[in-house]
């Protein structure tokens, strides 16, 4: 167990909103200080009043969060023994995890290292196939010109999917079925992951039809101890990001569990990879699976992960940094039931999930047995436009896979969140939608079922919304 001598007296959180939120609590549990950073556009955030201290950082909404030298600085005059980044913003910036080593401030995640490494999709490939772990057929390196790419898709076949070499999110992907398209998307991946991530190098790979998104949870201590927490199913997502995340698997035999989770920890041992880390496969329609990255960070989605093993993500990657060795071993992870994580975003699924701004009228998370919500909303939240559309999560756990889609249902029906579109109708209709309840999905789920998108949207008069609201919460009081 963790020695609160052994710990971090001061963790500044470089992050914002619900994960800053998530990170806090951790801290506070092992009583441990906390310091938030904000732009003015997060000056009423629930995090910054939630943290032990909070700093303004600029310039604009975007920038302070991106200023590695800004923030490093902040969190040595201010006596902060390390830094959690979170996900997104600086949490796969080896550059910043080097000016944390170098100014003698932790950073709560892997080695520089590891970052780079594990960073590029390309050279990550050609570790796994090192290790003997499966990789989708794919060319041996960046490719420079459309020569190349028509060579390689002549080989391989049609479809193939053009990848970022950096970054992930789903940004610079592009699948093309025939020349023309190859052609055409090219250069248009190359600008996206220029813009996105500051590297416009491409790959290509043979695209899998219709495979399951699955990822292997892992943590690995600066002692040489990797273990994973078992699998999470990502395959419902839009333009390849994820909107419903489920643990385990439903499809995974426990042999295969074994033969992909052995394939996780033997990349993460290879790239002597330590704190939390995500092992991404996609799974064939025949029980192949191949590796495609491994993302060196915190996961969005740890919460189904934390709710079918008890073992709490952000706590381990405190204590890993901090030195201590891990206290659990494989054996010893076992899975528990089913949880499903939905995004709450404030989008509009029935065009095209376009992000929605404006502020909360009326705000009241559901509860009970099994429930779980990891946010930083409340009445009067201003959903600002700078930031990722992310709102909130909501996971719930059950014993069997019918009890946990009913308790999401239930979950999804008694949240109330308005002032904005959300993607709360959209995550009711999937919880009845009789393919998602038998369990047959995949990667293509969405787009062959458009009439999820016919939901019907609850509309109110915002005044009788509020009564509700506080009906309902004077009840549950009681």
């Amino acid at each position: 167990m963790e020695s609160q001598r052994d710990m971090f007296r001061k963790i500044l959180v470089a992050n914002r909103g619900e994960i800053a939120m998530r990170i806090i609590r951790a801290c506070r549990e092992l009583n441990i200080a906390t310091a938030a950073i904000y732009s003015e556009a997060d000056s009423t955030g629930i995090y910054v009043k939630k943290a032990d201290e909070a700093y303004l950082v600029g310039p604009g909404p975007v920038k302070g969060f991106l200023d590695s030298r800004q923030i490093v600085d902040l969190a040595t005059r201010i006596g902060a023994d390390a830094i959690h980044p979170g996900y997104g913003f600086l949490s796969e910036n080896a550059e910043f995890a080097e000016l944390c080593q170098a100014s003698g401030i932790i950073f709560i995640g892997p080695s520089p290292h590891a970052i780079t490494l594990m960073g590029n999709k390309v050279k990550a490939r050609e570790l796994a196939e090192k290790v003997g772990v499966p990789i989708v057929p794919g060319t041996t390196g960046d490719v420079t010109d459309v020569k190349q790419a028509l060579a390689f898709a002549k080989k391989a076949g049609y479809p193939v999917i053009i990848k970022a070499t950096a970054g992930g999110g789903g940004r610079g992907l592009r699948v093309v079925r025939s020349d023309a398209e190859l052609r055409e998307n090219m250069e248009v991946a190359s600008r996206e992951a220029q813009a996105s991530f500051g590297d416009g190098s491409v790959f290509i790979e043979k695209y899998i039809e219709r495979p399951h998104h699955i990822e292997f949870q892992i943590l690995a201590d600066r002692h040489g101890h990797i273990i994973h927490l078992g699998e999470r199913d990502c395959s419902i997502q839009r333009r390849h990001q994820k909107l419903i995340e489920i643990a385990p698997s439903l499809i995974l035999t426990p042999k295969l569990r074994t033969e992909m989770g052995k394939a996780a920890t033997a990349i993460a041992r290879a790239v002597n990879y330590d704190n939390a880390g995500t092992v991404e496969f996609l799974l064939d329609q025949e029980g192949r699976f191949y590796f495609i990255e491994m993302n060196p960070r915190l996961q969005v989605e740890h919460t189904v992960t934390e709710q079918i093993t008890a073992i709490d993500i952000v706590r381990n990657q405190i204590s890993i940094a901090a030195g201590m060795p891990l206290d659990i071993q494989q054996k010893e992870v076992t899975l528990q039931g089913h949880a499903i994580q939905c995004r709450i975003n404030a989008e509009d699924p029935k065009n095209n999930f376009m992000p929605c701004t404006g502020t909360v009228t009326a705000y009241l998370s559901p509860g009970g047995i099994g429930v779980r919500i990891d946010g930083a909303v409340y009445r009067g939240y201003p959903v600002p436009p700078y930031y990722d559309a992310l709102l909130a999560k909501l996971t719930v756990r059950g014993r069997t896979w019918e009890e946990t889609v009913s308790r999401m249902r239930r979950s999804l029906e008694e949240y109330v969140l308005r002032g904005v579109k959300t993607t709360i109708p959209f995550m009711e209709a999937i919880m009845q939608e009789p393919d998602f309840l038998a369990g047959r999905f995949d990667t293509s789920y969405l787009d062959t079922h458009p009439d999820l998108y016919k939901y019907h949207e609850f509309e109110q008069p915002e005044d009788l919304v509020l009564a509700l609201s506080a009906a309902i919460a004077a009840y549950e009081g009681l």
